[in-house]
């Protein structure tokens, strides 16, 4: 593990990652602290601790509802995936009992 030394709204920290991680985690950290600079930026929200909650907020919301750019499945945000996953396996399940 590598030690990277970041910081974020201002504060130091120390995370720990394999060498190969480090550029991801890295750019992970620019795009947390500039989002918690943003909203401490628009002066509504003042502690730190809400500030790294609205951002992970929003952060989570980005991630649930992306998609798949093209193909098959740019119709499904991939916060739905696992719902399409445990359908297609209670359906293998409910198949697979018939057989059986």
């Amino acid at each position: 593990m590598e030690r990277v030394d970041v910081s974020i709204l201002g504060r130091d920290y120390s995370l720990a990652c394999p060498p190969q991680e480090k550029d991801a985690l890295l750019a992970a950290v620019r795009q947390v602290d500039q989002r918690m600079l943003a909203i401490k930026g628009n002066g509504k929200i003042v502690s730190n601790e809400r500030i790294a909650v609205m951002a992970a907020i929003q952060i989570a919301n980005e991630l649930l509802t992306l998609r798949a750019p093209d193909g098959p499945l740019s119709h499904i945000a991939l916060g739905d995936f696992r719902g399409k996953i445990d359908a297609m396996n209670r359906m293998l399940d409910s198949v697979s009992g018939d057989a059986g």
